[in-house]
């Protein structure tokens, strides 16, 4: 790279981003463009020594993100400016007074090889202020790790390596390299090699690895490691059968300072419901229950603000269910979170993105329903606005967010949100958006798809069905009852979040659709083929059709056993696959692919496509050239298209072809 080119002064007035006129009413949807747009500001953040303040803008529609640094003092001041042209700025961290670590990537080729594959190289590189010295390394995927907040000069990365194709082993235990780098020097020094024993390493605010998980081949079991400061060798504290369900959640969260020693472990522990305990390493026992709850599981902790200063404290355990709630340890840290959720308009999601090393200045986030992102600088006992990810949003014309509760029609108690939009009456068209997944927890906070189409007088309803992580280990395990509910229960689930809604007066029975992404995706695939009907038309984006396809794509020879078996034997075998129904397909599907999708590949889409055209059926599909499977890949060209396809087929495909499909079938 040419640092000439990377690192330059910039002289004038800021950068506006020019884009069309902000005239837009309740009553007038937002241009698309508005919604398509990358955010305009992101990752703000205040040097240790509180005297700049960064973060990451991008000053045109398909621009990347530019790094700008500011006196904190002269924030209309010209800015200290990095473009890492033609790579790409993914992550930075002020890693010391003067440093900054950036994280880079740039598409090196136009196909993915294979599952998990990437289009992308990445580099990590060092930014030295005062010297205006730009330094950057090849690396794998990389990571950083650790800022060592009491070790100046110096912080831990990881990195990735190996070919995609050698992989054997459950993608979640990709061994990882750590590395300590020398940020003076610009040099990095292998400190842990990665292996499958031990691929997963969680280091103290001191840089001492403390904590370690891997996958013992040679038993099938996955495997916790603890390691005391200064030691050399790592103790095995916890093993846990792959046959074990719980595996997939036993988490370490911090350390416990109130029993010296003790490690924060989220964890069932036999119980419903994930609860935050207190685990001895050295009796490999969970001593004590710290917090747990009846209804939702717990979600994690909150770190204390001040990062450099208490880097391994906890201040709060958490969980999600309307929105995130937390219960402080710590009644000062508490108290500061009450008062910026009390001065910060539309306050909802509040957390502090970052904060000097004397705690006099930090700078707070606020994200909602109807807050795409807005930044908030607290400097010289004043608190004001430095920084909105979407300007052209107007938050009183955003929708808001209403968490519901209903019944499924075998009388089981599930949760969702609707975004409810600011015009037209109940009934509303309305768009059931199950999430991905299936097993994650849908944190729903501001969600720029329901946005869009609120904001074009849709309700936007997303479900929580089995298999969604965040209500227990019950709600998880229902989707395995008697082999794979995905297509039978779990689609249940989403089509009686309507049946509730038509009956409560809020959704009009003959104006519903689907629109989902990844499994939400195949979710739509499996609605387009049901009867009774209740979707006028699906809108299917990177969906798997053939999941018997995917596995033998992703799993490479790996035979795995307990519940590694189960997923297996769950989508190949045990789910209803949308290309073997594409005979009882009865609405009009929309079909959305990425061209370099590495998570769901584009022979999915092709398999599903001549499946359809085999049996006549009516279709369209779009093809986001160079989008992947993550919402990072999707550019502004990409959103465009995306929403252009969506609202056209919505308004011009859905209703009259579907009566027609209807009535032939």
């Amino acid at each position: 790279m040419d640092d000439n080119r990377l690192v330059r002064r910039i002289r004038g007035a800021l950068f506006a981003l020019v884009l069309l006129p902000l005239v837009s009413t309740a009553a007038d949807p937002y241009p698309l463009e508005y919604f398509a747009l990358r955010s305009a500001v992101s990752n703000v953040s205040v040097s240790p020594d509180g005297k700049r303040l960064a973060m990451l803008r991008i000053l045109s529609r398909e621009g990347d993100p530019i790094l700008h640094i500011y006196d904190i003092n002269d924030l209309d001041g010209d800015p200290f400016v990095v473009n890492s042209d033609p790579m790409e700025i993914t992550s930075y961290y002020w890693a010391d007074d003067n440093y900054i670590v950036m994280t880079l990537r740039q598409r090196v080729r136009d196909m993915v090889k294979g599952q998990e594959d990437s289009v992308y190289a990445g580099r990590i590189a060092i930014l030295d202020i005062e010297k205006e010295e730009f330094d950057d390394f090849p690396a794998e995927s990389p990571v950083v790790e650790n800022l060592m907040a009491h070790v100046p000069g110096k912080i831990i990365i990881s990195e990735q390596p190996g070919s995609v194709e050698d992989l054997s082993l459950d993608q979640a235990f990709r061994p990882r390299q750590y590395y300590i780098m020398n940020l003076e020097r610009g040099s990095k020094q292998l400190l842990i090699k990665g292996k499958w024993s031990l691929g997963q390493v969680v280091f103290d605010g001191h840089g001492n690895p403390r904590f370690g998980r891997g996958y013992d081949t040679s038993k099938d079991e996955y495997v916790l490691y603890y390691r005391d400061p200064g030691a050399k060798d790592w103790e095995d504290i916890y093993r846990i059968s792959e046959d074990n369900f719980e595996l997939w959640w036993e988490e370490f969260e911090g350390f416990d300072d109130a029993v010296p020693g003790n490690l924060l472990i989220k964890a069932y522990n036999g119980d419903d419901k994930l609860g935050l305990w207190s685990f001895n390493p050295k009796t490999s026992e969970y001593e004590e229950l710290l917090y747990r709850r009846s209804d939702v599981d717990v979600y994690g902790v909150r770190k204390h603000s001040n990062s450099w200063k208490y880097p391994d404290r906890v201040t709060a355990v958490s969980y999600f269910k309307d929105n995130f709630h937390f219960e402080y340890f710590d009644e000062i840290e508490g108290a500061t979170f009450r008062q910026l959720e009390e001065l910060i308009p539309y306050s909802h999601y509040v957390s502090i993105a970052s904060r000097t090393r004397d705690g006099s200045s930090f700078v707070a986030y606020n994200l909602g329903p109807q807050d795409p992102g807005t930044y908030y600088l607290y400097h010289d006992g004043a608190l004001k606005e430095v920084g909105n990810q979407y300007p052209l949003l107007e938050k009183e014309n955003l929708a808001e967010l209403e968490y519901f509760t209903y019944k499924a029609r075998d009388g089981y108690k599930l949760a969702g949100f609707m975004t409810i939009p600011k015009v037209g009456k109940p009934p509303y068209p309305t768009i059931i958006m199950p999430h991905g997944g299936p097993h994650v927890l849908e944190v729903v906070l501001y969600d720029e798809w329901a946005q869009m189409l609120a904001n074009r007088g849709y309700l936007v309803v997303q479900p929580q069905y089995r298999m969604s992580l965040g209500y227990g280990m019950d709600h998880f395990q229902s989707a395995f009852i008697n082999g794979s509910q995905a297509g039978r229960m779990m689609q249940d689930d989403k089509d009686d979040a309507i049946v509730h809604l038509i009956e409560e007066g809020v959704a009009d029975p003959d104006r519903v659709a689907m629109f989902g992404w990844s499994y939400g995706g195949y979710a739509a695939l499996i609605a387009a083929s049901r009867t009774p009907q209740l979707y006028q038309c699906t809108i299917a984006g990177a969906a798997v059709s053939d999941y018997a396809q995917a596995a033998a794509d992703s799993t490479r020879g790996y035979e795995p056993s307990g519940t590694g078996k189960i997923w297996v034997d769950v989508y190949e075998k045990g789910a209803v696959q949308p290309v073997e129904e594409v005979d009882k397909v009865n609405v009009p599907i929309l079909l959305i692919h990425g061209s370099v999708d590495s998570r769901v590949l584009p022979k999915q889409a092709k398999l599903y496509r001549n499946a359809l055209d085999k049996a006549g059926k009516y279709y369209k599909y779009v093809e986001l050239d160079g989008a992947d499977h993550f919402s990072n890949t999707l550019f502004y060209n990409h959103q465009m298209e995306l929403y252009e396809s969506i609202v056209d087929f919505l308004d011009n495909e859905c209703g009259n072809i579907s009566k027609e499909l209807q009535a032939s079938n």
